[in-house]
């Protein structure tokens, strides 16, 4: 099989710096645009991808069919049609609780428990727990975010700010969790166990998690609006907090919105706060505040699955492999790897399972432990995750808050201090145990 399809292979495959050209477009036209806009939070999304797939398709080899194809297939792809279910039913679910008042509920709880001054660390907490639980960073957004965004307006707080303190607790627990699809990847790939890998991995996402915690008690400290708390309703408590359970219960985020959305339904109607009518109105409501999500995560799925057919996470892979001296630089050759691959399929998991023999063919040739390798694949690829604006954690945050996914970047200060803690174990030899 593999002998009759390589000749098309070889033929479609263009390779080098042009396979991964539409990514630089991609990058350039959104930049480029921003500072002539002097405004990075006016540039849609969706445009720069349009541009940038249709170039894509341009400089690729085969029939206009073919082409076309190769983008539908990425477009299509089960995993990009699976966070578009979740979009839309998210969608749903925020929009249909905002309108029986169980946001504004649950925003006076969290107010009421939280001190003033925590309110932006317990947050970050709340964010860390909900994700190591759950294991999941996306659906950790969809449960906080609302809350977050209804603290923000309370507050007079930053909405992409608050925006971002949830995103990047999402990631710590999506990091370590041991239900955690990266981490089922990261380790499977390196032949290691989930708890070895969580004990190489806490000395990394620990110290970085307790630094950014620290941050935020600083700057809570500056937060002097007293919100006004208003009355707390139970019965309005009750989506959010089954979701929340059910989600740590290890439910299916789908099965989860599925729920609460009926939920919203039943309460709305049963205390006179929606009619039947009004629940559909908020439904589609919901389900259309996500139509730009919906679009940019097929624009990106197709792009990116022509680079992948063109060669470019090859020619990714055995750029990074090439030179490779020592230790060092076999773990950083891992962290590139796994980071340049997220980039290119915005998609963690994916990344890992892309990358994940020839990290161990290298630490297998370079005596690298393979709980550091896991960690490495697990911690790099979540960094990229959280700070590229069309990954569906940044697209489903910023629908949520109805802002740029891209406003949210400036503020995710735990990715950030992930890869700079991250990096230095890697330059230090830490922790010594598994290095």
């Amino acid at each position: 099989m593999a002998t009759e399809s390589s000749p098309t292979d070889r033929k479609r495959t263009i390779g080098g710096w042009l396979s991964l050209s539409p990514l630089i477009v991609f990058l350039l036209v959104y930049l480029l645009s921003s500072i002539i806009a002097k405004d990075f939070y006016k540039v849609p999304v969706a445009a720069a991808f349009l541009i940038s797939s249709l170039y894509a398709a341009l400089i690729s080899k085969g029939s206009l069919e073919e082409r076309v194809n190769t983008f539908s297939k990425g477009a299509g792809n089960p995993n990009v049609l699976l966070m578009i279910w979740i979009f839309v039913l998210a969608g749903a679910f925020a929009s249909t609780a905002k309108a029986i008042g169980s946001i504004e509920a649950t925003v006076n709880l969290t107010l009421m428990i939280l001190p003033e001054k925590l309110i932006l660390a317990g947050l970050f907490l709340a964010a860390c727990f909900i994700s190591m639980s759950i294991g999941t960073s996306v659906g950790t957004i969809v449960a906080l975010v609302p809350i977050a965004t209804g603290i923000a307006s309370q507050t007079g707080l930053s909405v992409p700010m608050v925006t971002a303190i949830a995103v990047g607790g999402a990631f710590f627990g999506d990091n370590l969790s041991f239900i955690s699809d990266t981490t089922i990847a990261a380790t499977r790939s390196q032949g290691c166990s989930m708890a070895d890998k969580f004990k190489a991995n806490i000395w990394i996402a620990g110290p970085a998690a307790v630094i950014v915690t620290a941050i935020y008690i600083i700057m809570g400290l500056g937060v002097d609006t007293a919100p006004q708390i208003g009355e707390i309703s139970i019965l309005k408590l009750v989506p959010y907090l089954s979701i929340i359970i059910m989600a740590l219960s290890g439910i299916n985020v789908l099965t989860v919105l599925v729920i609460g959305i009926l939920m919203n339904a039943l309460i709305g109607i049963f205390s006179g706060d929606l009619s039947w009518i009004g629940f559909l109105e908020a439904t589609g409501s919901g389900i259309a505040g996500m139509g730009d999500l919906i679009i940019v995560t097929m624009l990106a799925g197709g792009m990116l699955e022509i680079i992948r057919e063109n060669g470019g996470l090859d020619f990714i892979i055995s750029g990074l492999t090439a030179g490779i001296k020592g230790k060092r630089g076999a773990e950083f050759s891992i962290a590139g790897l796994v980071s340049l691959s997220n980039l290119c399929t915005a998609n963690n998991t994916i990344a890992i399972i892309t990358t994940g023999q020839i990290a161990k063919d290298i630490s297998g040739k370079y005596g690298l432990d393979p709980r550091k390798t896991a960690s490495i694949l697990d911690t790099f690829s979540c960094i990229v995750q959280g700070i590229i604006p069309y990954g569906a954690q940044l697209l489903m945050a910023g629908g949520l808050a109805q802002i740029s996914s891209a406003s949210i970047i400036q503020y995710l200060y735990y990715p950030f201090v992930l890869f700079g803690v991250a990096s230095l174990s890697i330059i230090v030899r830490y922790p010594k145990k598994y290095s």
